[in-house]
């Protein structure tokens, strides 16, 4: 169908479809819940998934719309090794949730208990005589038994409030593996869109259209996938580990299996690579 002729409305439903549906990629849920299933909270969850979109978003409209705008190609080495970062990250997020469950290991083999693992600290920011300083303190993470979860509530602030690295690192770490994900996809995107929708200023739209679709897609998934993750985690902390390693060792089979069919199957590092954007 000619844009020209095409209801604009057409167009910008069907790219929003498109994107949400583009969300449903096997290997960005997988990334994502890798990510989530450390979290505790159905809103930071749903968060992740958002910036997840917007990381994909911004690597897709930039490389996505030069290639549109300016008629760029890509190498097919090139299209090919952008995909294989994607495989590499999986297998970096599968390796960081073996590297939390060898930790959490050693820490018992060492002889402390599940409590030490839990403690979290943080400190309260206050002022004295217009001086600010803070004290630092212990609290018992929320899984702990109810009686101890009790004595310590009074005081307890959320760490979605802490102004920390640590509380921010999710969403830091969902951003950049939305970079790498919308990095490898945005050439494959843009020239099957290309190839549809051959007028620049049509294309550039519908690949804007086409982002958010991701991101209110990717901000859904987190969330339907989040919520049995957090309700079933809470009957017990094993339960929780046991979510958290197995997403992990599938982020890192998949991302094995990517590796090997885009290094091998595809020959990314032979003569004579193939390339096929899907």
């Amino acid at each position: 169908m000619i844009p020209a002729n095409a209801a604009p409305l057409a167009i910008a439903l069907l790219g929003l479809l498109l994107g949400m549906r583009h969300a449903t990629d096997p290997d960005h849920v997988i990334a994502v819940t890798t990510i989530l299933s450390r979290e505790r909270r159905l809103v930071v969850a749903a968060r992740i998934g958002v910036i997840w979109g917007l990381g994909h978003t911004m690597t897709v409209l930039i490389v996505g719309a030069a290639i549109i705008v300016f008629k760029i190609e890509i190498p097919v080495r090139l299209g090919l090794a952008m995909e294989f970062a994607v495989a590499i990250m999986l297998i970096l997020l599968g390796v960081g949730s073996a590297a939390g469950l060898l930790r959490r290991a050693a820490i018992r083999m060492l002889g402390a208990s599940a409590r030490d693992e839990s403690l979290i600290v943080h400190a309260h920011p206050h002022t004295h005589d217009g001086a600010m300083h803070a004290h630092p303190h212990v609290h018992l993470d929320a899984h702990e038994g109810a009686g101890d979860a009790a004595m310590h509530h009074d005081h307890r602030i959320p760490a979605d409030a802490l102004p920390s690295f640590a509380a921010r690192r999710p969403l830091l770490r969902s951003f950049a593996v939305g970079l790498v994900h919308g990095l490898a996809g945005s050439a494959a995107i843009a020239l099957l869109v290309l190839s549809a929708i051959p007028s620049p200023l049509w294309a550039t739209i519908y690949l804007v259209i086409f982002c958010v679709g991701t991101i209110i897609g990717m901000g859904l998934i987190t969330t339907a996938i989040a919520t049995p993750f957090m309700v079933v985690s809470r009957q017990a902390l094993w339960i929780r580990q046991t979510l958290v390693t197995g997403s992990g060792l599938l982020s890192f089979g998949f991302g094995l299996f990517l590796a090997y069919h885009i290094g091998i199957v595809d020959h990314l590092f032979s003569t004579a690579p193939i390339w096929i954007p899907q």
